[in-house]
């Protein structure tokens, strides 16, 4: 029986804590939230707080043998939210020993025009993606310096129930028979990572001492368009084939004046206007695991 603490209590917060209920092995399961979500959890202990503070995380992560950095900041704050959590994850990291097991996506490595792996640099000129290469490279300095254990996952876009994806947002429409608002190019190949997934990776790469010190892929199903993804949600949810509703660009412009969210879009629509593939060889082969069937992440991305 281990300690583990997750950080963040969103979808793959809860998916960490499923694939850690899945090992069966009466581990203790903390998961820290600001707004003491999570309570109605069976099996997990709920630590009200501030992440960004590394007295209230590193109390929280004494004895752990992991702490799982799921935390997601509004995007629009990435900037000023990030850095305080990240240090405070490291410095509790460093008091308790545990190792530091931090969820992150594809940002960093930029426009790429083949299948992305881990060997890709983190060249991306975009504020956000320096961010998050900046918090891999900050605690990959900190594991060889002998300071900490630490590794990271990478994930790309999500699907799966409750993952605010373009899918989860796009359901109702989907389900109501109404056309369903993209962007980017509904007919190009991409890669989607099923929450699930992300959460087995992350408790692979946390408990396997040959993961640590590296970043992983989580393992993520061959790519598909999204009018491909609709159309298998919708057959599995015995709707009629959907219609897709392309968003224009400078729309997304218009919308993001008043939306902040929004307003970073357009930013990363390189992202679905050419092909964005993952490669997750090296998590296959090193970590044993393989996705999710991609039958139950439809099943799972359309139920209510």
């Amino acid at each position: 029986m281990e300690k583990f603490v997750i950080v963040g209590a969103g979808a793959t917060g809860q998916a960490v804590i499923g694939a850690l209920q899945q090992r069966d092995t009466g581990d203790e399961i903390v998961l820290v939230s600001r707004s003491g979500s999570g309570a109605n959890i069976p099996g997990v202990h709920v630590a009200q707080g501030d992440a960004s503070s590394a007295d209230f995380l590193a109390n929280t992560c004494k004895g752990a043998a992991a702490i799982f950095n799921c935390v997601n900041p509004l995007y629009h704050r990435w900037l000023t939210d990030w850095p305080p959590v990240a240090a405070a994850l490291l410095e509790s990291a460093r008091r308790s020993g545990a190792v530091l097991t931090t969820l992150s996506n594809l940002y960093a490595y930029g426009a790429i025009n083949e299948p992305m792996t881990t060997s890709h640099s983190l060249t991306s000129s975009l504020p956000k993606a320096k961010v998050r290469a900046t918090m891999w490279r900050d605690a990959l300095a900190a594991h060889e310096q002998g300071k900490i254990r630490a590794t990271e996952v990478r994930a790309s876009d999500f699907i799966g129930n409750g993952s605010q994806s373009i899918f989860e947002r796009g359901k109702k429409s989907l389900l109501a028979g109404r056309p369903v608002a993209v962007y980017g190019n509904p007919d190009m190949d991409h890669s989607w990572t099923f929450t699930g997934d992300v959460g087995r990776t992350l408790v692979a790469a946390a408990t396997n001492s040959a993961a640590w010190g590296h970043a992983w892929h989580a393992v993520t199903n061959p790519p598909k368009t999204m009018r491909e993804v609709f159309s298998d949600m919708a057959k599995a949810a015995g709707a009629k084939e959907p219609k897709l509703r392309k968003l224009p660009t400078p729309l997304l412009r218009a919308v993001g004046v008043l939306n902040p969210q929004a307003r970073e879009l357009p930013k990363v629509l390189y992202q679905f206007e050419s092909p964005f593939v993952i490669n997750d060889d090296d998590t296959r082969k090193v970590l044993n695991l393989v996705p999710t069937d991609w039958s139950s992440v439809i099943a799972d991305a359309v139920r209510r």
